[in-house]
């Protein structure tokens, strides 16, 4: 399945529970010698009340993520109905309409020690090109002016000292207060076509700044996603979810 560009194996455990260790993962997240795909997904039955699916979600070098918004789009279009996810970030809710999925992220983190930083610093003015950071679920980081600049500076600062679980790193042009264009460096994944919880992030991030309206279309390489980051705190990622084909693992 993919979301705008950013593809995933999904594996649907709810009823066989697999045991994944990372080499299984990498070795099927490689895209000459395994399937190919930027994340795996694993569903399995969920273990909290109210949740209707555990999700967790690995990097392509095989360590695990709190969260990810395009693959949560592309869970809920799956499991069908509405369904709330259970996941590292916490309880997702989904909707549906039409071809468009909404998932509620919820409420971004902007301490940084939520985000997390290695030392005290401003999450707003970073002393890493001026980025911003904060936790979607997982931990991001947004610089303003350039978004030439991804593959260049990416790698340097996903590593940098400043993120001790490591970041992704979005790289933001506001187009408008309204539209944004956008590429991200994915932690454990390298440059995708699109990054949900990063788009996210990169809304909340320049609202903070007041660069940018509350309601914001972020556009990617693969596509667009609109963002919303209600008055209530939480944020609202829309945008679609594409299943490629089905199968089956030996």
């Amino acid at each position: 399945m993919h979301g705008l560009g950013n593809d995933f194996i999904v594996i649907d455990g709810r009823e066989t529970d697999p045991a994944l260790d990372e080499a299984t993962i990498r070795h099927l997240c490689d895209r000459r010698f395994g399937i190919g795909c930027d994340q795996l997904v694993l569903l399995s039955a969920p273990t909290l009340e109210g949740a209707d699916v555990l999700v967790r979600f690995f990097n392509a070098d095989g360590s695990e993520s709190g969260a990810c918004g395009n693959a949560s789009r592309c869970v809920a279009s799956l499991v069908g109905n509405n369904p709330v996810l259970q996941t590292r970030a916490g309880l997702l809710l989904t909707s549906q309409d039409g071809d468009r999925i909404t998932v509620n992220m919820g409420a971004p983190r902007t301490g940084w020690q939520d985000v997390p930083l290695s030392k005290d610093c401003d999450t707003l003015h970073l002393p890493l090109h001026d980025a911003a950071a904060c936790s979607m679920g997982n931990p991001h980081a947004t610089v303003f002016g350039d978004v030439s600049r991804a593959e260049d500076l990416g790698p340097s600062l996903e590593k940098s000292p400043l993120f001790p679980q490591r970041a992704n790193i979005g790289f933001a042009d506001l187009i408008t207060p309204g539209h944004m264009r956008l590429r991200v460096w994915e932690r454990g994944a390298g440059l995708t076509l699109a990054c949900g919880s990063g788009a996210c992030a990169a809304v909340v991030n320049a609202v903070r700044r007041g660069l940018a309206d509350r309601t914001c279309l972020v556009t990617m390489d693969g596509g667009d996603l609109q963002i919303t980051w209600q008055e209530n705190g939480d944020v609202l990622m829309t945008g679609p979810a594409t299943t490629v084909f089905h199968g089956k693992l030996p």
